[in-house]
């Protein structure tokens, strides 16, 4: 067995650095080939009813829109990876964890302090030990795995516990001592402090919390290092799952059909909510309807599906059913909608204000930006539909902010009457037909509408009228969306050009290629 406080010598070929880790080290060689088959022009769903599916076969799709989920989340998330589970403390699953574990870790204690010990949970354990630590290793590092498998030989110890001979403290000082060569600079105090611990039941359960942890490490420097392959494939394989869904599913466009419906109607009843011309990579109007001729004042399929994208913005989540080619997305369209109603709250108080206060005041130094302060801490988290109850303390603030910058400026304060009037403005922001608040939102719905199309990102510096104060976090949103809805549309561009030439022209027959965004 090697010595736990020397370092393992290296074998034949393999890099002087090994053991890589997740944070010490170079990523591997050879990355992990995500393997994805030819794209085929997708098919649309038949009309004839989808058969009910079995239990296996249920389970079988979950499985498989997981995948694809997780994979849409690295993608699409550069933040995402894997993180513990912890449960509230007071919550069930927490007092049956810890009541569990407790018995467990009792039981093992008590073998360990019978006269002779009983080595039966202690083998189990470190036969667990030795299948992680084995996991943490890159396929070079052969060298390495035949020391772990010879110091950690199972058959060994056991033999060892049998004639009384098992030296627990000398394998988990080894075992202390790869972790400390395996893991992340992040863990090297946590596994440092092990050590310390001389108690051998709480050691090794401390070895199995740092192990988890080293896993986990593994698991998200694996993801990192998947996700260029992933951003290359990841279109591919997306529209392949979704395909698969679908010849289980026939009804899984549904809904994304009657988004699509609703988008065309409402772009055909109001042409200027859609600004966008079809740009030079969307099919002609030809292409969608063959040789039959096309009403002048039928809009484009990249116009209709701008509108849906935007109507996203507006989602009453409960109300309708969200489209399946979206529901990946949800969570972080959602998101995207909570925070445009923040800007637009935001931006309409610091305009209210500052066309009550008049310019003096708002351009002393930092005093814009403290009115945009207040009124964020009091919006933060909080759903739209107490925007109007946030307000009533974000006038008082205001207010207050005015009253004490015109002190400082030596100027007047404001009149009582200007003081109930610039209260009321900010109060009365989220009425139904409130002027301010509706022209902040059409500007906001603009520059949002831009970040749809590639084609218009030099527009995105020019901020419309009054969004100044809120540019930075209102480029970032629209980054967001853009980035969701771009990807989106590359992934099911041909579903909907298909379902659109339905709904534009429901008199044409399909044809047998179908057109992509």
């Amino acid at each position: 067995m090697p010595n736990p406080g020397e370092k393992t010598p290296l074998g034949d070929g393999e890099d002087p650095e090994v053991p890589c880790s997740p944070g010490k080290a170079r990523q591997p060689e050879e990355t992990q080939h995500v393997d994805v088959p030819s794209l085929c022009p997708p098919a649309l769903p038949p009309s004839s009813p989808p058969r009910a599916l079995s239990m296996a076969e249920l389970l079988e799709t979950a499985q498989e829109v997981s995948k694809m989920t997780i994979a849409h989340e690295i993608v699409l998330n550069h933040d995402f990876k894997v993180q513990q589970v912890n449960f509230a403390p007071d919550s069930l699953e927490s007092r049956v964890k810890e009541t569990l574990h407790k018995a467990f870790w009792d039981s093992l204690k008590e073998q360990l302090s019978t006269s002779p010990p009983d080595y039966t949970h202690a083998i189990r354990l470190l036969q667990e030990i030795k299948e992680t630590l084995l996991s943490l290793l890159l396929p070079r590092q052969t060298r390495l795995q035949s020391q772990i498998e010879a110091a950690l030989d199972v058959e060994l110890i056991r033999q060892e516990a049998e004639h009384g001979a098992l030296d627990i403290p000398n394998l988990t000082m080894y075992i202390l001592s790869t972790m400390a060569m395996l893991c992340a600079p992040i863990r090297d105090e946590e596994v440092q402090r092990l050590r310390s611990l001389t108690d051998p039941v709480q050691l090794l359960r401390e070895i199995f919390r740092v192990l988890d942890l080293m896993k986990m490490d593994m698991v998200n420097f694996t993801i990192q290092s998947l996700r260029p392959h992933l951003q290359d494939r990841s279109i591919e394989y997306e529209r392949k799952k979704f395909q698969e869904l679908l010849d289980k599913l026939p009804s899984s466009l549904d809904h994304t059909t009657e988004w699509l419906r609703k988008a065309a109607a409402d772009t055909s009843a109001s042409p200027s909510l859609s600004p966008f011309q079809p740009e030079s990579n969307i099919p002609p109007a030809s292409s969608l309807q063959g040789a039959v001729h096309r009403s002048s004042d039928l809009p484009s399929p990249t116009s209709v599906l701008n509108q849906g994208y935007m109507s996203l913005l507006h989602w009453e989540l409960g109300q309708e059913k969200y489209p399946e080619t979206l529901l990946m997305d949800q969570a972080r369209l959602q998101e995207v909608r909570s925070q445009v109603n923040r800007l637009t709250i935001i931006a309409a108080v610091l305009l209210v204000t500052t066309g009550m206060c008049g310019s003096a005041l708002c351009s002393s130094p930092g005093f814009v930006d403290r009115l945009k302060r207040v009124t964020e801490v009091l919006l933060e988290g909080l759903p739209h539909t107490r925007f109007e109850e946030a307000l009533l303390d974000i006038s008082h603030q205001v207010c207050q902010e005015v009253s004490r910058t015109l002190s400082q400026l030596g100027c007047p304060p404001l009149s009582s009457d200007k003081t109930a009037s610039l209260k009321g403005q900010i109060k009365s922001i989220t009425d139904k037909d409130n002027a301010v608040r509706s022209v902040i939102e059409q500007r906001i719905h603009s520059f949002l509408s831009l970040c749809l199309s590639p084609t218009e990102q030099k527009s995105l510096e020019n901020f419309p009228k009054g969004l100044a104060p809120i540019q930075e976090e209102l480029r970032e949103v629209g980054r967001r969306f853009g980035s969701v809805t771009h990807h989106n549309r590359q992934v099911f561009g041909p579903y909907y050009s298909g379902i659109l030439k339905k709904v534009l022209l429901p008199e044409v027959e399909p044809e047998a290629g179908i057109d992509s965004f």
